[in-house]
């Protein structure tokens, strides 16, 4: 048996930031393979159901991912998962970038998406197990943050790269830099081990999965994932009639989360984690609200408000359910994220039929144009409001809960 001294050192740092440039990968695959399906779809003469299918792919490949790498974390090794991911990576960009054909962009952004759901798998209970107390909290909040960064980084790249007529499957080359810059930071590290012994065995990640306050937590996140994405995926169509800039809107929504995350660290040391849930999912309330009866100039304040209302969600719930329960381990937190995405992809059609039952409604009561377009969808904003508003009372709940009540890591470290 090797003795301590012989033990390789775990290099925190140059394992967060290779985890930063692999969520950077996922955000630019987000950003710029979903800007250029448009094109795609008309260069391959594809028809909408099935330039939808390829951007399911990407959303099917990611949850699939999370939860088989949550369940081999402690058995083969995050490095192992990350060595995939890169694997992924690389075969579905390039697949992306030379597949003239519809069932090769379908294979492709399925790996993208299978390598984009290995990176939340491995690397956010790396950080969970690198660092400790509010530094955890703090760093997977800095990671998170290169998701909407990434986004917007990504978004500026490609439009200036179409502005340079460079379009289409060109831009894709813009994924490999941040894919070759991971897998150099994560090559030859050591991974972290698991805070609690129980955290490393799939029966002890169960045994704290099957408790009450793990399921309440599973509720909140199918709940703070769609108050996120659900008006994301929609407010810019809605916003477009009311004299707003859907682009402005969504790029203001991208930076200001990435400017909040920075800083999450510091509001979870202040109101901890549960406090910055509540007061998120008020923010989040009132800022789809106003989505929902403001116009013009008055929609970039619900901008600001919306995204400092869901900046703190995935991360913090990711981060609850490290600190509070534990015994969860890697595959606890992939569950969860696993869980947001479900429940993403779940509600999107359903809001779909809200807007379509909205539409109907006001073609009845005689809006025709550009009026009937933001009256109906504004209407479908007000029901969405409903998420975030159940989310103020169940956080409420589980503030209280958990105001007394120390973490089992303090417990056991104490």
């Amino acid at each position: 048996m090797e003795s301590s001294s012989t033990t390789p050192t775990v290099n925190a740092n140059r394992l967060f930031y290779a985890s930063c440039f692999a969520l950077i990968t996922t955000a630019f695959s987000f950003a710029i393979a979903a800007g250029i399906l448009d094109q795609l779809k008309t260069e391959l003469e594809l028809s909408a159901s099935q330039a939808g299918l390829i951007t399911s792919m990407w959303f099917a490949g990611f949850p699939i991912a999370m939860v088989i790498g949550g369940l081999i974390y402690h058995k083969v090794g995050g490095k192992a998962i990350m060595q995939f991911a890169f694997f992924a990576h690389t075969i579905g960009i390039i697949l992306l970038i030379f597949s003239g054909s519809y069932m090769g962009l379908l294979i492709a952004n399925l790996l993208i998406g299978l390598g984009n759901g290995c990176t939340e798998a491995a690397c956010n209970p790396m950080i969970a197990d690198a660092y400790k107390g509010n530094k955890m909290s703090k760093m997977l909040n800095r990671f998170h943050m290169w998701f909407p960064g990434g986004i917007a980084v990504g978004s500026l790249l490609s439009g200036f790269m179409t502005n340079l007529d460079i379009t289409g499957q060109s831009q894709v080359w813009l994924l490999l830099i941040p894919a070759v810059i991971y897998a150099f930071l994560f090559y030859g590290q050591t991974w972290p081990k698991a805070k609690i012994e129980e955290a490393a065995t799939i029966s002890g990640n169960l045994k704290g999965m099957f408790t009450p306050l793990f399921l309440f937590i599973a509720v909140c996140m199918a709940l703070t994932a769609i108050s996120e994405f659900g008006p994301n995926q929609w407010v810019g169509l809605i916003l477009s009639k009311s004299g707003a800039e859907p682009t402005l809107i969504l790029a203001l929504t991208a930076g200001l989360m990435a400017i909040a995350r920075y800083f999450g660290g510091n509001m979870v040391a202040k109101f901890d984690q549960t406090g910055v849930l509540l007061g998120s999912a008020i923010l989040a309330t009132i800022g789809i609200y106003l989505f929902s009866t403001q116009t013009g100039t008055m929609a970039y304040v619900a901008a600001v408000i919306f995204a400092l209302g869901i900046a703190y969600f995935w991360p913090n719930m990711i981060g609850l359910t490290a600190t509070k329960t534990p015994k969860t381990g890697a595959l606890g937190m992939s569950i969860i994220g696993a869980i947001g995405m479900f429940s993403t992809s779940i509600f999107q059609p359903i809001i779909g039929g809200w807007i379509d039952a909205d539409r109907a409604a006001a073609e009845a009561q005689g809006f025709t144009g550009d009026e009937l377009e933001l009256v109906s969808g504004q209407e479908t904003l007000g029901t969405m409001v409903l998420f975030p508003a159940i989310l103020i009372v169940l956080f409420t709940i589980l503030y209280f809960w958990l105001k007394n009540r120390k973490s089992e890591v303090e417990v056991a470290v104490a």
